[in-house]
């Protein structure tokens, strides 16, 4: 049985939807996370963790919904995930979501190495996975760094 163009296109869209849902889980343990923390550490925590996790978030939607929309697939909404922090854990936390995050950048990796965002002509598409890996960079370095300094 031949494979079509628009099984491809529901293929990638679902792999895209996992990623989404692994970024989610990242955001929504990092979120509760630093309720956790004090002040000084919080906030680095949402410069250094949250806010790109976020952008991501948002992009990776973003890009499900304009490629579903480009080809009349059918879109998802994504509801919030939930956190996956014991109490009174933030470094477990911070651990759980930066696992989340590069289970997401290996999922994303794979997608463009797979050859099927070629395969399904979409420039456009190329361009947005690419957009997202970058906001996914260095995060679990930066989450092993923040760490590091916790406590201190």
């Amino acid at each position: 049985m031949a494979y079509t163009n628009a099984e491809a296109r529901q293929d990638l869209l679902d792999t895209l939807a996992g990623i989404v849902d692994e970024i989610g889980v990242a955001l929504a343990t990092l979120g509760e996370t630093y309720e956790q923390l004090d002040e000084y550490a919080g906030d680095r925590l949402e410069e250094r963790l949250f806010r790109p996790v976020q952008a991501a978030y948002g992009r990776a939607q973003r890009t499900h919904a304009e490629f579903a929309g480009r080809y009349g697939l059918p879109t998802r909404s994504f509801t919030p995930q939930t956190p996956d922090v014991a109490p009174n854990d933030p470094r477990g936390g911070i651990e759980h979501a930066s696992t989340a995050v590069g289970r997401a950048d290996e999922d994303l990796a794979a997608l463009q190495d797979s050859m099927l965002p070629v395969e399904v002509g979409d420039r456009e598409l190329r361009t947005e996975l690419a957009e997202v890996r970058e906001l996914l960079t260095g995060l679990p370095n930066r989450a092993d760094e923040l760490l590091r300094s916790l406590g201190r």
